[in-house]
């Protein structure tokens, strides 16, 4: 692992608990052959930047064959990579110079759905007695022609999809060109337990499971009900998937076993796994499916990718988790993908370079394992990318109000020259974001303060501070915008840390710091005397309490 991976734990085979995620999502990264689109070997070209970061895990975003509907979230052959990203053997190299690193590698795993393109849907398309024709999720329509149910897609819309080849609707959850797979069909699952296997056996360290709670339907195909509480977490206002309480089109008891197999072949290989979980009950499923050892090592919801930034939504989130786990771990992210990046979302329109500090240096406090996404160590706010560029299908349906995920997933700034700083000799997929240029990352490595090194800074100090990284965790009461914590680990003072979410400075009483030693090494700005903590904007303070 990278440095000492785990230098207090009582259980290897806990490491992760310890250890750092990193998100690279390939189509961004860095182009190596100028045809604007991020690959393998420019993945493996900055293997060294990740690295020194300090960071263990490296998840990579699909990278398999697709038609590239939904960005390689459409997978149309599990066992192969596409050729704009590269060969296997880049592949291959690429996890060799990930290991030389002490880095590991955890792929991204799309089993709930397909893409269209996938022999097998077009197999099971063809007829109702086909082998494969039990392997999607396809039903009758209603005497009036309609679905079967009031099922919707995530993406808009309903989740039934007219089929005239079999004169039947197929599922699907996402876009309508990624049928869902039927996991009550055995030898779905199987299919699925091989692919996986495939690369485990290549040397992939872990699996990031996309959206894995979908995997199972009702076969009953239920109506769901009408939600008692709109769900704003998992979608935006504007997408009335959050008008459904999900409680039959998802999160079915019979993926539980699922899990168990999966978790059965990741032993074999001491790999690791990782859920997300877009459900109405996030905090809830996160906990059953990490519970017990046996199902996925740690899961992560969108509780935290939401515009809710306040003292209390953060410490509700890790409180309310924490009484239901039972033995189970979460990863806190605050920035992947899917949400608008977080300088955006919490800052606003100006943010500070000192809030994707704090953010940083609050997230390695929290209790579970951080999962870091491309770019925010740059501390890059949204891109702006306009209608007539956009690309996520997603955001062209529900634009304006909601204008996707295209903004969140625009070229790394390399360099500092123009137009597509450093990432392409291309035209690149999506513009580079003009601002981000003047935040590049050859400008921060020169710069002491930079956001760049002070990540790097605090990801070290926070290694070699146990009670971060294994401690349990406990909430003070404090006036926002400030969250206050501490972290208790048997043999080891108990550190506590304070943190100003806000962009003034705060003054608060806090009984809790009573006799800390202040901790040094972190980069955050903060005072204390007595009892009184003072904070400037953004600050943080991290006391040592016996």
């Amino acid at each position: 692992m990278n440095k000492d991976i785990a230098p207090h734990s009582d259980e290897k085979s806990t490491w992760y608990r310890e250890a750092i995620i990193y998100q690279v999502y390939p189509r961004s990264f860095l182009d190596s052959n100028g045809d604007g689109i991020g690959d393998l070997p420019g993945i493996t070209s900055k293997l060294d930047y990740i690295a020194s970061l300090g960071v263990d895990i490296v998840w990579l975003s699909p990278f398999f064959k697709s038609p590239m509907k939904d960005f390689g979230y459409d997978i149309s052959d599990y066992c192969d990579v596409d050729p704009m990203f590269g060969t296997l053997s880049d592949f291959d190299a690429l996890i060799a110079k990930a290991h030389s690193l002490g880095l590991k590698i955890m792929i991204d795993q799309v089993m709930s759905h397909t893409a269209e393109a996938h022999p097998w849907f077009a197999e099971s398309r063809k007829s109702r007695d086909n082998p494969k024709a039990d392997w999607y999720v396809w039903a009758d329509p209603l005497a009036d022609g309609n679905p079967p149910n009031n099922w919707l897609s995530v993406f808009g819309g309903s989740s039934w999809q007219w089929d005239s080849r079999r004169k039947q609707y197929y599922l699907h959850n996402f876009l309508a060109s990624q049928p869902d797979m039927n996991f009550h069909n055995p030898e779905v699952q199987q299919a699925h337990l091989d692919a996986l296997r495939f690369w485990l056996a290549r040397g992939v360290d872990g699996v990031r499971m996309d959206a894995c709670n979908f995997h199972f339907h009702d076969t009953r195909l239920r109506s769901n009900p009408a939600a008692t509480k709109r769900d704003t977490a998992t979608v935006t206002d504007v997408n009335p998937y959050g008008m459904q309480s999900h409680v039959y089109d998802k999160t079915q008891p019979e993926n539980l076993a699922f899990l168990q197999k999966i978790r059965t072949l990741l032993n074999e290989f001491g790999a690791v796994a990782i859920g997300e979980v877009g459900a109405d009950d996030a905090l809830g499923v996160m906990a059953e499916y990490t519970a017990d050892n046996d199902k996925l090592h740690m899961a992560y919801s969108f509780n935290l990718l939401t515009p809710q930034f306040s003292a209390a939504h953060i410490r509700t989130q890790v409180e309310e988790f924490e009484a239901r786990v039972k033995g189970g771990w979460a990863s806190w992210s605050v920035g992947n993908h899917d949400a608008i990046r977080v300088m955006t979302r919490w800052g606003g329109d100006n943010p500070s370079p000192a809030l994707a500090k704090m953010v940083l240096a609050m997230q390695l406090s929290l209790k579970g394992t951080p999962c870091l996404y491309q770019g925010d160590e740059l501390a890059l706010a949204e891109a702006d990318v306009p209608f007539e560029l956009l690309q996520d299908p997603y955001g062209i349906t529900f634009w304006p109000e909601f204008k996707g995920r295209d903004g969140c997933r625009t070229p790394i700034p390399w360099t500092d020259e123009k137009p597509n700083a450093g990432f392409t000799t291309g035209k690149p997929w999506l513009p580079v974001a003009e601002p981000h240029i003047a935040v590049a990352a050859s400008l921060q490595e020169d710069d002491p303060e930079s956001p760049l090194n002070f990540a790097r800074r605090v990801i070290a100090w926070r290694r070699n501070t146990p009670q971060l990284t294994r401690g349990e965790i406990v909430f003070f009461d404090a006036p926002e915008p400030v969250l206050a914590l501490r972290r208790d680990l048997a043999g080891y003072p108990g550190v506590v840390a304070v943190f100003n979410l806000g962009a003034t400075p705060v003054e608060v009483d806090l009984p809790a710091v009573a006799g800390a030693v202040a901790m040094t090494g972190h980069g955050l700005q903060g005072s204390v005397n007595g009892t009184k903590v003072t904070l400037p904007a953004f600050g943080g303070w991290f006391g040592k309490a016996e």
